[in-house]
This record gives structure tokens, sequence and C-alpha cells, in this order.
């Protein structure tokens, strides 16, 4: 699958696994329920488990024992900023319908403007008992919903600089509301009538959901060569794309086991069940040992011996701000994946774990750059440092240079993307 087609079909992290778990089973991969015993994982073969419906992790046996091979890991996240809708929703005023939302990890707000809108995620209905609901997805593909911006006439200081209320100025309009009977559950109505399209006639009780806005416009190369890739989610879905598109290249027979990791909730601060912050890839990874009849011991060398690459995009120089950058380490759209480097610990990187990366693009043909943060400018966080607290494994933070993270829509360049799926592809090889 293409990187634009992953894109328009995971406008939110519960379709992106849908998407992944759809892939992986297509290639071969075995799902594994975690609530059963883990299986005798045999080398060569593929499995993945999920967490929640909105994280996945998949990895391909080795030929080595995994106290001797240990793992190669490529970690990413599969949530981005966004806005989720609040229960009781519905807001009525003079005939038009708006929804109560709350804003979801650090969008630029006034990108969402003026843009068409439509919502995603998962719908939470009547199971078997109370501890048993079932989750269906939806996916309205059409766009439903907008923010529209204030008119200039009504804001002659529009142009210098507004501060936006989060619940006030970005709450969507959904409809004209003619006919009162739309005025009980409007949002629950539709969704009942999206989720009857794939029931099969089966009833249904809608419990709860969680939903999420998304730019309904779909993903596109752009650009004098289209050398570019512009749609919402950039960040971290390409990086989430490459690692999947690397797994499916890699050697069907590794010496090492790889392992693809892909968290939830990164945009919050990863301190989830599904996030990189919970114990759950340690102590999967520590029931694959453990399956195999190896010792804890075991597990202990696999983690000494294991290597972790941390994706999450990186900031590409922007001309119109060089005064942002640093003066000696900012990357450059279409200068190849960057490695990411903090003195105070933000990323995983250090000199050694950095020359590895280095080494295995060299290898791959891929060239490679380095961020730092201009000394004067805060800088953000990911998953690598996150992971370690729970996983002490050697890794780098890296990532693809982009425009306008954390935008509605970001940029990317195609031939980063291309290099970014070369490298780990290497790097699951070695």
């Amino acid at each position: 699958m293409d990187l634009l087609t992953f894109l328009d079909n995971s406008p939110v992290n519960f379709l992106a696994v849908r998407t992944l778990t759809k892939e992986l089973a297509d290639a071969g991969f075995r799902r594994i329920d975690p609530c059963e015993a883990m299986p005798r994982l045999e080398a060569g073969k593929g499995y993945f488990v999920t967490k929640n419906d909105s994280s996945v992790y998949a990895f391909r046996m080795g030929r080595q024992t995994l106290a001797d091979g240990g793992f190669h890991i490529i970690c990413a996240h599969c949530d981005s900023p966004t806005f989720r809708i609040k229960p009781h929703a519905e807001m009525f005023q003079e005939g038009i319908v708006k929804l109560n939302t709350e804003v979801y990890g650090g969008p630029i707000l006034s990108t969402w403007m003026d843009r068409p809108l439509s919502l995603a995620g998962r719908v939470i209905v009547r199971g078997k008992d109370a501890l048993h609901p079932e989750t269906r997805l939806v996916h309205f593909g059409r766009p439903l919903l907008v923010i529209p911006n204030l008119a200039i006439h009504f804001n002659r200081q529009v142009n210098d600089g507004v501060k936006l209320s989060k619940q006030k100025d970005m709450l969507p309009l959904l409809a004209i509301i003619n006919d009162e009977l739309e005025r009980d559950n409007l949002l629950l109505n539709l969704l009942t009538d999206e989720l009857a399209k794939t029931s099969d006639g089966k009833p249904f009780e809608i419990l709860d959901f969680d939903l999420y806005l998304y730019d309904a416009q779909p993903a596109c190369r752009l650009g004098l060569h289209d050398e570019f890739v512009s749609s919402g989610r950039l960040d971290d879905l390409s990086m989430v794309h490459a690692g999947l598109e690397a797994l499916l290249a890699a050697d069907k027979a590794p010496e090492t086991t790889q392992v693809l990791a892909i968290f939830d909730n990164e945009e919050t601060g990863s301190q989830t069940k599904q996030g990189a912050g919970s114990p759950f890839l340690a102590s999967l990874l520590q029931r694959m040992v453990l399956a195999q009849g190896e010792t804890m011991d075991g597990f202990y060398r696999a983690v000494e011996k294991a290597f972790m690459v941390s994706a999450d995009n990186a900031h590409a120089w922007h001309p119109n701000y060089s005064e942002k950058y640093d003066p000696t380490n900012h990357p450059h759209m279409g200068g190849g994946p960057v490695i990411k480097i903090n003195a105070a610990q933000k990323y995983a990187t250090d000199a050694h774990s950095a020359a590895v990366f280095a080494e295995v693009c060299r290898e791959a043909g891929v060239p490679v750059q380095y961020f730092v943060n201009h000394s004067d400018v805060a800088g953000g966080s990911t998953l690598g440092n996150i992971l370690a607290a729970s996983l002490p494994i050697q890794g780098v933070d890296m990532g693809n240079p982009i425009w306008a993270m954390h935008s509605c829509r970001e940029t990317a360049s195609q031939v980063d993307h291309d290099y970014c799926i070369r490298a780990f592809t290497h790097f699951y090889n070695q």
C-alpha cells in the first residue's frame, strides 16, 4: 500500500490500526490474543498483538535464540493532534447545530478552520454482558463539518494575530436544523445510520464512542516535480507506514527477531496502557522469550543485545524562519532521515546509537542528517526516552523532516520517505 492510500485509510488511531492489521494478516502474520497463552513461536513466522484497538505490536521471529540475537525494534505512534467529540455534544443555536469538542494533543488551531472536516473513531455497542461490550469502527469518509473563521470585517486585527479559544472558536458546525425531530440525539442517530450500513440487519445499542475530527481532503502530491507529500497526520503515520513497509519487505528468515511497535497517545504523553509509557511492550517481549523455553536471564540478555529505532518526524528547515533553527544542525527536505539529539535527554540518542543508525543508513545508500534544537528554543520529546523507562534498551530517536508539524495538514518529501523505508529494511536485515 502506498503512503497516500495508507494516510487516507487511517484518519484516526483506530482506523490506522485496522489498516495495519489487515496488511499484516494479508502478508501472513498471525494474530495473537494477549489474553491467551503465548504459543510456540516459529523462526521466520510473523505474529501481531493489538491493545485497545489503537496500538499494534508485530514481530517476525529470527533464527537465533532471543537471548543470543536480541531484538531489532522500530517504534512509532499512530495518534495525531485533533479534536475529540465530547459526550452530549450537540449544541443548538438559532437553527444551527455545532458539536462540543475537546482538544487532543497540541494542534495548530488556526489550521483547522475553513476546511471540510469529518468524523472517525470507534463506537461501543452492547455485548453479551456488562464487561464484554462490542466495538465497531466508523469512518464517514465524506465532509460533514466545518469550523468557519470570523469574517475580517468583524475582526480587523485578524492578520495581526488572534488568540483562539478552544471552547468558543474551535467548535465545528454540523447542520442547519430543518426538522424538529433532528434535535433529539442527532449525533447518535448519525452514528446509528452509519453502523446500520455494516450491521447486516443485526440489532445493536450504542453505549459510548471515541470520535475525532479529521481533515476530509485526501492526501496528495504537490510541487513542481511532485516532490512533496501533503496530508494530515504525516506526524507520525508516515513513520508508521515506513516501518510497516520495511517489515513486510525484510528478510523472511532473519537472524535477529524483527519488531514493529506502533503506540498510541504519544501526543498526550504516552502514559496509557496502549502508550509507550506502559510496560506492555516489555511484558510482550518477556512473554516471547519465556514461550521459547528461555529463562528470565535470557530476556535480560536479549534486552542488552537489542537496538531500537524510535521513529517520529523531525522539523525540516523552513526557508521563511531560518532564525528558529540551530545554525549547524538543521535538516533539509530531501536530505534523508534525521538523527535527533538533545542534551536534556528528551531523545534517546547518544553518540553510540547515532553512530549505529548512521552506519545503517550509509550501508543502505541513504543520506543522513542531524537535528539539534536552537539553544534558545525549547523542543519536544518523543517515544525513545519514555520507552527506555520500562525497557532499558539502546536506541536512537530519528524521523523524516517535515514542515508545519501539528498543523491540520503537514508537508513531507517523497524521496525522504523512500530513503526511510530503505534504511529501515536494511536495519531489520542486520
